[in-house]
This record gives C-alpha cells, structure tokens and sequence, in this order.
C-alpha cells in the first residue's frame, strides 16, 4: 500500500489547505481549482486529503458505492435494500488529461443493447469517484466537452449516459478538485465560475521556508512509512476536527446581516449571476463550523470572498485573478460589519488549518503571494518621431489599444487535430456526415448504417423473432464534422519603421485581438519578433495566451526590418512543431509594413523566405501595418509570396474578412 505525504506537513500553503478542508466539511460548496506555478505542492496535498477524509459504508457488491442506509432507487446495480453495509476508505480518483469519454462518464455496450435489449453498463470514473475525490490534474487541458461533462455532474450529482436511445443514470457526489498551471493556458471564465472555490499557490521565496520543505520532502522520500508516523497525531487531530464541523454544520445559523454583507460584496464585485452569493453563503456557514462556532461572523464573510470572488472577476482573458482587500474591507464594513475582524489568520483565531509547521518555521506566504506588479509601461506619446524606417534608436514599449472582435480566419480543407472553434476538422463531436467501420472501440454508432449492414444478413443467421441479430461486423461509427484548434503563430515587425507612424499601439491592439480570437477559440499560439538584424522567438508555440499578451505588451521596436529573418525564425518553429503535434494545423500571421531593409536585396530575399511556407501549404495572413499617402503595397506582395491572403489593420475589423485565408487564395489561384 501507498503511502502519501502527509496533509499536516506541506509547509506554507494554508489557503490551500483550508479550501480543501472546507470542501471537506461541506461537499456543496463546489470544489477547488488550485492555480499556479509547478513545484508547489498542489498534487502532494490534493493526494494528502483523502487519507483524513472519514470511511464510507456502502452497500457490498455495488459498483456504485450506495449508502446502505438510503440506497439510490435508480442505481444500475439496483434496487438495493435498506440494511447493513461495508466500511472501506474515501477514494481519491484520479482524471487523466487523454481520458475518453467512455472513460469518464461509462460506457454501453451497445451490440448487447441492439440485439437483447440488455442495458450493459460498464461505469466510468464518475462512479469511482463518487462519495469520495475526483481528481483532476492539469484540468486546463482537458478537452472542453469532458470538463462540461464533469462540471454538470458535479453540479447535478448525478451522472447521465445516453446512446442511440438507450440512458443509464447513476448517482455522481464527490468532492471536485482541479489543478492547473496558467502558463500552460486557461480555462474559459464559464467553467472558471462552475468551481466553488480557487487557490492561487506560489513558492515561497522566504529561504528558511524552502529549507524546510526540502527537508521534509527528502526525509519522506528516504522512508515515507517512518516520516508519516511523526505525523500520525496531527493526521489524528485534523481528521477528528473534520468530523466534528460535519457534524455542527446543520446548527450553522446564516443571520441576516451576514446575508446582506454576502451579496453587498457580490455586487460591489460586479460577479456576473448569482453562483458567487451561494457559494459565499456555503464557504462562511463551513467556516464557521471549521472554526467551532454555530454563527457566521463579518470575519467569515471575509475569508469566503478571498476564496469565491477572485477567479469570477476576470472581465477579460488576460485579466489575472485577484481582489482588491481594501474594496472588501469597505464594502463589509459600509454593509454592517460591527464585528469585522480583518485578520488574515482566520475565522476565530482557528480558521486556517494547522500548518504542519514547526515552531521555528517562518509563516507561510499570505494572500497574493508570487504576484508581481505590472511592468511600468510608458505612455503613447514617447514614441512619436522617434522611430526611423532605416534603424533608429531602440523604442520603449507602447501600451496596446483597445481590443476590438475580429472575425474568424481560418485554415482551409479539412483537418484531424484537437477540438476546438476555428477549422473544419473530423471529430468526436459535431454533425455526421457519413459512416465507417469502428478502428478500436467503438465510441459513436452510427445506428442506420449499423442496421443497414445487419439487414441482409438477417435469414442466414436464423433470425425468428423482432429482434435485429446483430454482429461486432455490422456497427458502424459515426464520422462526425466539427472544429478544430490551430497553432496560430504569430510574426510580429517590431522595426523602427513600424514606430515612425506611431502605428505600434495599433499593431498591438490587433494583434491583441488575434490573441483573444484564439483564446476563445482553443488553439495554440507562439510569437516572433524580428527588429535590428535578426528575429527571436518571443514565446515558443503554447496553449497560454495570457503569456503571448504579456510578452507582446513588453515588445520594444526599433532598428531594420529583416523580414526574411522572421519568417525564416517561423519556418523552423513550424518544421519542429510538425514533429510535436502533426495533426494540428498552423495558420501563419504576419503582421508587417512590407518594408524590408538591411543586407542585400532584402525585399527578393523575404520574397524567397514566403515561398518555403507556400511550397509547405502553410495556410497565412499577412496584416498590412502601411500608413500614408504613399503606399508601395509590399504586403501585398509579401501575401502573394505566401500563398495567402493580406488584410489591413482597418479592414480587420470589417465583415468582408471572413474566410478571407480561403477567399484569397482562391482569387490568386484564378489570376495565376
């Protein structure tokens, strides 16, 4: 047997800890998403809490783990009677990040469902899960129909399969616990909201602290039996404490006035429906009985707006998570707070769980810890006449503008890579179009073409009644049409010229909207720059977009245009990328005047550099940054010599973009 770091010993992570224990204590609150950086503990104690979680009686034989004192009437396994049960220990199931469907939810067999009528259920992780921890690592990059999947069971409490007519409904309860790092993307803000609570965690940068945390992490590792035993009585005494708020949560009393500061708060907030009230009204009842009173304080309203609110803020995608302390002090005390108690230790001097700190061990990092501040970012105004098309001096970073909704641009043909909201693609989820036999296990039947190729067969195989005698031969999958995800790597002139027409901030301001296009639409994304002499790869390809707008927003611009550079910089991250992850698509953009300088013959040189990703069939869009009277029309020039379409920052706003990658080139195809 296993065994797990112990949950009393994970120093300096108590938000953490206690967000986990409230859920503990009051399985309605909704769950955990923990947030942040690698290293920091986030699996270790997630893994840690299930071994202080209570046994559970269930009904001996079921799959579905049915409490023996009220049995779920509709249970598969069904109908149970009321009686005597087995003990055994919570379960902590763990969601892989490349688990099916079937895997998750279960699966029918549907060849037994045709031909006897036989409702076959093999359960998923959902059923395993249930009464106990579902553990979701990574969850941001889940596919997003399974994180719906497992947010409405969440919310439900039950778990719904239905295929081709046939429905199997078994009871889903558990204690949801996600973790995520935002570097490697986020989560869509309607899927942030359905977690009742988040943690952001961070290391710490107290040196005795991370001394510690090795020390223990060593000790553990040289014998994890011993190391758990010195902590067996503080194991002991949190999961008696466990017990004893479960039981005095039904005598937790919400008044009135912690209602009002309640929504007060969600309001002054501006979170969007009413999820934020009720998971507030459910995380201060569970601290309260945490803290082993039966009266909800200002001090618990406090503490469960730290824990509800920041991640329901985020007004935009890149917004990061967070909440103004001072607001909420303000708000709390304008909304009746006689006994407001701003201190962060807890509700009652006992809100936060024990550390598993030693006496000499410095405090953990409090709320906020690991932010930084924003980069100080000069004003618009510094940059005008000061850039030169020829190589000027290097530019400060400009702010971008306001970002704007562009319409979508698109990879012709049909692709094969992961889900998503941008290409035509083959899928497990979309429309059908058509009908093949299954390549491994069957996921989606496609039940007129499956009865069509039983049919014929019907009298050799001594069919006598109304049943269809059907054949692991005959099912056939469903070929299904939808959208998939691209790379969409951008390549970005930060040259002198393109700081001359003070042009930089709207460049910023489109390309920031490409950003938010490709966050909402699920796809990678990777930056390029090229200035001076040469390009870098300013973010390799990554699923966070939130990186990219930050790297963009630091972009300096000055010195010569070496457009070959760049787009040689892209052919090979798109050669590598191909290597990593070839189902999925890429759609260059590059967003340029045109104007190459510096070394000889740059403009033929950039010329020749396109044709490689044309020669490849690299889908592109060149966004025309050229301003002024005279036009040399360069990026159109460049557009042509990528096979591509080219569009200017104006027209990116307009409705005659859309599907413009195909459109033009179409249109170059007729000319040629």
């Amino acid at each position: 047997m296993s065994t797990h770091f112990p949950f009393t010993a994970v120093v300096g992570q108590q938000d953490l800890q206690l967000a986990l224990l409230l859920n503990s204590v009051a399985p309605n609150i909704g769950g955990v998403l923990v947030r942040g950086e690698k290293g920091t503990a986030k699996s270790t104690a997630v893994r840690a809490l299930s071994a202080l979680l209570p046994e559970v009686d269930v009904v001996p034989g079921c799959r579905f783990s049915c409490d023996p004192v009220s049995p779920d009437p509709a249970c598969p396994d069904g109908p149970h009677e009321a009686g005597a049960g087995v003990s055994r220990d919570a379960r902590m199931v763990e969601l892989p990040v490349g688990a099916s469907e079937d895997r998750l939810v279960g699966a029918l067999d549907i060849e037994r469902a045709l031909a006897d009528g036989v409702k076959a259920f093999e359960p998923g992780l959902l059923a395993d899960a249930h009464r106990g921890i579902l553990y979701v690592d990574e969850v941001n990059l889940l596919h997003d129909h399974l994180v719906d999947l497992l947010l409405d069971a969440a919310a439900m409490g039950a778990s719904y399969v239905e295929r081709e007519g046939v429905s199997v409904r078994h009871a889903a309860r558990f204690l949801l616990v996600g973790t995520m790092n935002p570097e490697e993307g986020e989560l869509r803000p309607q899927l942030l909201d359905r977690f009742g609570l988040t943690v952001e965690v961070a290391a710490s940068r107290e040196t005795d602290q991370r001394v510690e945390v090795v020390r223990r992490r060593l000790a553990f590792d040289d014998d994890p039996a011993a190391f758990a035993a010195g902590w067996a009585d503080e194991e002991d005494a949190l999961r008696a404490r466990i017990a004893a708020a479960r039981a005095l949560l039904p005598e937790v009393r919400l008044g009135d006035a912690a209602l009002r500061q309640i929504a007060a708060t969600c309001a002054a907030f501006e979170v969007d429906g009413m999820r934020a009230d009720i998971v507030m009204a459910r995380t201060a009842t569970a601290l309260a009985a945490w803290a082993g009173r039966t009266d909800v304080l200002a001090e618990d309203v406090r503490q469960a707006a730290l824990l509800a609110l920041p991640h329901r803020r985020r007004r935009n995608p890149f917004d990061a998570p967070g909440l103004d302390e001072d607001k909420l002090d303000d708000t709390l005390e304008q909304n009746g707070g006689e006994d407001d108690d701003p201190d962060p230790d807890g509700p009652g001097g006992g809100g936060r769980p024990p550390r598993g700190d030693g006496p000499d061990t410095p405090p953990g990092p409090e709320d906020g810890a690991g932010d930084t501040p924003a980069p100080s970012v000069p004003g618009q105004g510094r940059e005008q006449g000061q850039g030169q098309s020829s190589g000027g001096p290097e530019q400060q970073p400009v702010r971008a503008a306001e970002p704007f909704r562009t319409k979508m641009l698109s990879v012709p043909g049909l692709g094969e890579g992961a889900a998503g909201r941008r290409s035509r693609a083959r899928t497990e989820h979309g429309r059908t179009t058509g009908a093949r036999r299954p390549q491994g296990a069957l996921t989606k039947l496609h039940l007129a073409a499956t009865v069509q190729a039983a049919a014929p067969h019907q009298r050799a195989r001594g069919r006598s009644g109304r049943g269809l005698v059907v054949r692991r031969d005959d099912l056939r999958q469903s070929v299904r049409e939808g959208r998939e995800g691209n790379l969409v790597l951008f390549v970005v002139d930060a040259s002198g010229s393109m700081a001359a027409r003070q042009r930089m901030a709207a460049v910023k301001g489109a390309v920031l909207s490409l950003l938010l296009d490709a966050y909402q639409r699920r796809d990678k994304v990777g930056l390029i720059t090229f200035r001076g002499k040469d390009a870098e790869v300013a973010l390799p390809p990554t699923s966070s977009v939130d990186a990219a707008a930050a790297r963009l927003e630091l972009l300096p611009t000055g010195g010569r245009t070496p457009v070959a550079a760049g787009l040689l910089k892209a052919h090979e991250v798109l050669r590598v990328e191909r290597l990593r992850d070839p189902s999925r698509r890429p759609l260059l953009v590059v967003v340029t005047d045109g104007r190459a300088t510096g070394g000889p013959e740059p403009v033929a040189l950039a010329a020749r550099a396109a044709r490689l990703h044309e020669a490849e069939g690299v889908a592109s869009v060149v966004v025309d940054c050229e301003s002024g009277p005279v036009r040399l029309g360069l990026a159109g020039s460049l557009a042509h010599a990528l096979g591509g379409g080219a569009v200017t920052l104006d027209e990116l706003r307009a409705d005659s973009i859309a599907g413009l990658v195909k459109d033009v080139q179409e249109t170059n195809r007729r000319a040629a």
